[in-house]
């Protein structure tokens, strides 16, 4: 969504669309405005799904590309992505659940069957001094932990520094956005390394919105009790999304029951994923929305609790818990107890404070 236009909310749309604290979490005790996300926060290894699932309607193709599709590409291994490296240090630390109560959210993150969490957030709060203006991230690494470390690292760093550029002009806050996504991938590509991550964050400003996603993190309102996705799943399996992929030369193929592109990445959208840049791109969909009273938090999370848990059962259970991160791992436990493999990652934003 372009231009000063805001979103209209509909439950069952699939819309395309001076030192500031930051929070996370780190094994040594801090007080909240000295929790970093950079040290611990950015998780590596391959995401891979083990559950069965039934093959999507087939994709159409055209017969003369089909025929010259290229060879299959396959994700590199963790092990041959960082030559068998292995932080123990960090991987203690995430044998448990990563709980944060911060100013204004919540969040739990919990390591799937991986041997290393790939998921990460970021939260930065006050920016510019301004206690309305607040930015939130969550993401979810493939391939290795690198893309997700540097996203953590350089993402919100990114965009908070194009807001600045733009600080005066609130309709161009959603051109800083993108400029903070595309500049974090153009430096991240230029270090050589072939992992990725999907991206969603929320940035909030004097009474507005803007949701942004490059991937599948998504961003869900409850608006009175009632769940508004405010973001869609970039998948291969979305037509639009397919259809850019072979206007660019690219194919998709149905692997396991799971569309991917060329025979690789579930994903269409991302940062990192070099060997497929050509077609996964980070230009991120960005829509906003005007806050009302009736806006009561947001949940931003990986895809390891929507794979599992729908919008309208995410809200309910954030709803019926008086601390967010009660509900955060109350859903995580419900995803887990779905079979859910993956690494999962729920974040719940009180809006209240940013109407």
């Amino acid at each position: 969504m372009a231009g000063n236009s805001f979103l209209s909310l509909n439950p069952t749309q699939k819309s395309s669309l001076s030192p500031t604290p930051v929070f996370s979490y780190r094994p040594e005790k801090k007080s909240a405005d000295e929790i970093s996300a950079e040290k611990i926060m950015g998780f590596a290894g391959e995401r891979e799904k083990t559950e069965k699932i039934s093959a999507p309607k087939k994709l159409k193709f055209s017969g003369e590309r089909e025929k010259r599709r290229p060879a299959r590409l396959l994700i590199p291994e963790q092990s041959v992505l960082r030559g068998g490296e292995r932080d123990w240090k960090h991987e203690k630390v995430r044998e448990k659940d990563v709980e944060v109560e911060g100013c204004g959210f919540g969040l739990v993150s919990r390591k799937g069957r991986r041997q290393v969490l790939e998921d990460g957030y970021k939260v930065i709060c006050n920016i510019f001094g301004d206690p309305k203006q607040a930015l939130f991230g969550v993401f979810d690494g493939h391939g290795g932990r690198e893309a997700v470390d540097f996203v953590v690292e350089k993402l919100a760093q990114n965009i908070v520094k194009a807001l600045g550029k733009r600080e005066t002009a609130h309709n161009l806050h959603e051109e800083a956005i993108r400029a903070g996504y595309l500049t974090t991938d153009k430096e991240f590509l230029s270090k050589g390394v072939r992992s990725g991550a999907c991206v969603a964050t929320a940035f909030l400003s004097n009474g507005e919105l803007h949701v942004a996603n490059a991937g599948d993190c998504r961003v869900v309102l409850s608006s009175k009790g009632t769940a508004y996705p405010l973001t869609s799943d970039h998948r291969v399996e979305r037509e639009d999304e397919r259809i850019r992929i072979e206007n660019s030369g690219g194919f998709v193929d149905c692997v396991n029951g799971v569309w991917r592109i060329h025979g690789s990445l579930a994903v269409s959208r991302a940062i990192g994923d070099t060997y497929l840049k050509e077609w996964v791109i980070a230009n991120p969909e960005i829509n906003k929305l005007k806050l009302t009273p009736d806006c009561e938090f947001l949940i931003i999370a990986s895809d390891g609790l929507w794979d599992k848990v729908t919008n309208q059962e995410a809200v309910d259970m954030v709803s019926t818990n008086k601390k967010s991160v009660t509900g955060c791992k109350k859903l995580v436990d419900i995803s887990s107890s779905r079979g859910c493999k993956d690494d999962i990652t729920i974040m719940v934003v009180d809006l209240k404070s940013y109407i």
